[in-house]
């Protein structure tokens, strides 16, 4: 309790514990006086933004109103309080003159926090503002701690996470943010279904974690006793089976994990889309993605043209391709088809990059990913060399995948591929993958020899796609953690 004191100021100087008390003083006379203070029912009711959109001062109908006290202002025979509802807030008056019993009801038992239902009319107070005066009041459910200061409550930003329902409570911004995001996922839900794809659900514990390459969190299955994994992708192997089933379009929102550290674009735990279209190819894709992005722009965020983080990039421009080995030559002068291992390395402590792992394909990762920060976009990364693409179709030239990736203020958000149905490359491509594991590369892709089964019986030509939330913090110019409705943050010490 005393960490919560440090942390949340409370408009009242009085304890944390003189606060509870007081209002549990107020709640055993509620209850003395036979009123329950947590009814399981209420009253049928309008929304507060609908009452304000149809507010007649004329209009002596009663309205019934619920929400949450935000305010609360005393004057006598005469209060005010703001009650706000979720969709909106209005102020709600107590005259004595009106209605004694409210008004007492209102001075006795009720204090900033409490859910209430109130009935009463239009009313318009001396100062123009649009109200309800209220007839009558009822306690839905007392609270026993009061709301943080509007002002200058929730002041420690590992507070904000941990009480995220006090501070999504108290910030229009962060509830309007949630609703846009909200808004991120049914656009792009919508956008699919138009062009036909089908949802489907796929499996979040698996035997092997294919499709991406990443750590994975472990744990046990009791009743097969065996070892199995969370996801690390939104079910990439299981939506090509589908393919192979005669599904042409499919696509999953949901959750993946990924055993790994945060940064302002990564975490544990997040949500991802990926889509896979049969009979198209990685040009068909960045067609449809190009499409989508747009689309996500200008319905959730009602523009095209955006500035992050020094970059300024138009969605509705031409979206330029930016070939892989060429555009890492152009800013380093490293060849990544003839250069050695070494050089890479000496670049890159040249250029004070970090790396991790010596192995070809990590080296050449960290080495794009020190380019890519350059590139404004709106782009597509197209080329990658077939180390760095185990899962896609490789080029004519025998050393390039027919992979691509949207490249936006220096930052990939999104990957996409001709998949290789091929199951002899898939299978020496997963033969390589558990060679990178045998030498401790803990996120290279785990094999999954089922899945190259399937390919001996057949996928059709496919491209696949997949991206997630972190394109929506991007856009909202956010870490991501922040956008998350209830990032998981450390239990309080004991």
């Amino acid at each position: 309790r005393l960490l919560c004191f440090c942390v949340i100021i409370y408009p009242n100087m009085a304890s944390i514990d003189e606060l509870k008390q007081e209002r549990l003083d107020k709640l055993n006379a509620l209850e003395k006086s036979a009123s329950s203070a947590y009814p399981a029912k209420n009253n049928n009711y309008i929304f507060i933004d609908q009452f304000l959109a149809d507010f007649n001062a004329e209009n002596k109908t009663e309205f019934t109103l619920v929400g949450r006290i935000m305010t609360k202002r005393s004057f006598g025979a005469l209060a005010f309080a703001k009650l706000f509802d979720g969709t909106s807030t209005t102020q709600i008056v107590f005259e004595e003159a009106h209605s004694k019993e409210a008004v007492n009801f209102f001075e006795q038992f009720v204090d900033s926090g409490d859910f209430v239902e109130v009935i009463g009319v239009s009313y318009v107070t001396k100062k123009g503002e649009n109200s309800l005066l209220v007839n009558e009041i009822k306690m839905l459910s007392k609270a026993l701690l009061p709301l943080p200061d509007k002002w200058e409550g929730l002041q420690d930003e590992e507070m904000k996470m941990r009480y995220r329902y006090l501070d999504i409570l108290t910030s229009d911004d962060l509830r309007d943010m949630l609703i846009k995001k909200a808004k991120f996922w049914q656009v792009v839900r919508n956008f699919l279904n138009e062009n036909k794809f089908l949802e489907v659900e796929t499996p979040t514990i698996e035997t092997t974690t294919g499709g991406a390459e990443a750590r994975p969190f472990k744990t046990y299955h009791n009743d097969f006793a065996i070892d199995v994994y969370m996801r690390i992708c939104v079910g990439e192997l299981w939506q090509k089976r589908l393919m192979a089933a005669g599904i042409p379009r499919t696509y999953e929102i949901g959750r993946a994990y990924r055993n790994e550290g945060s940064s302002p674009e990564h975490l544990q735990e997040f949500t991802n889309c990926e889509f896979y279209m049969a009979y198209a190819d990685y040009k068909d894709g960045m067609k449809l993605v190009q499409d989508l992005y747009r689309k996500i722009a200008s319905e959730v965020f009602g523009k095209t043209k955006f500035e992050i983080r020094g970059h300024t990039f138009d969605l509705a421009d031409e979206w330029t391709e930016v070939d892989y080995a060429d555009e890492i030559k152009k800013q380093t002068g490293i060849d990544i088809w003839s250069a050695s291992d070494d050089e890479i390395k000496d670049k890159l402590e040249e250029l004070h990059v970090k790396y991790d792992g010596e192995n070809r394909e990590r080296l050449t990762d960290t080495i794009w990913k020190y380019c890519r920060k350059n590139i404004s976009g709106p782009a597509f990364l197209i080329n990658h060399p077939l180390l760095v693409a185990p899962l896609a179709k490789p080029n004519t030239d025998g050393r390039t995948a027919q992979q691509f990736q949207p490249i936006l203020a220096g930052s990939e958000v999104g990957r996409g591929y001709s998949e290789l149905n091929d199951p002899r490359l898939q299978r020496a491509n997963f033969e390589q993958q558990q060679k990178l594991l045998d030498a401790g590369d803990e996120e290279a892709m785990m094999p999954d020899w089922e899945f190259v089964e399937m390919l001996e019986h057949g996928m059709p030509p496919t491209c696949g796609f997949g991206f997630g939330e972190r394109l929506f913090a991007f856009l909202m110019e956010k870490p991501i953690r922040e956008t998350q409705t209830f990032p998981l943050v450390k239990p309080k010490e004991s």
